[in-house]
C-alpha cells in the first residue's frame, strides 16, 4: 500500500512538472558569469553579428579557446606523417 502511495505521489510530481525529466528550470539555470559571456559571444558568431576576426579578439579577453572545453576534448596534434605514413 505505501509503494502505490509513493507511486501515486512521484507521478502527480511529474505531472506537475510538465513531464520535465531533470532538474527543476531554476536549479539548471545557474552558470559562471564567463560561461555566460561565452554562451553569447558563441551564439553572438553563430548568428553572424561579429566577424570571425572580432570573436577571436573577444575569446582571447576572455582567456578562452573555442573547442577546449572540458568535456570537449579535441584529440592530441599529430604531425603529418603519422596522418600520410613516412615517406622514404
Amino acid at each position: 500500500m505505501f509503494f502505490l502511495f509513493l507511486l501515486l505521489v512521484a507521478t502527480a510530481f511529474f505531472l506537475v512538472r510538465g513531464g520535465h525529466i531533470g532538474p527543476p528550470p531554476g536549479i539548471a539555470q545557474h552558470r559562471s558569469p564567463e560561461g555566460e559571456a561565452k554562451r553569447i559571444l558563441a551564439e553572438r558568431f553563430a548568428r553572424g553579428d561579429i566577424s570571425s576576426d572580432e570573436f577571436m579578439e573577444r575569446a582571447s579577453v576572455l582567456n578562452w579557446t573555442p573547442g577546449s572545453e572540458a568535456g570537449l576534448r579535441a584529440s592530441p596534434a599529430r604531425s603529418a606523417a603519422d596522418l600520410f605514413g613516412a615517406v622514404s
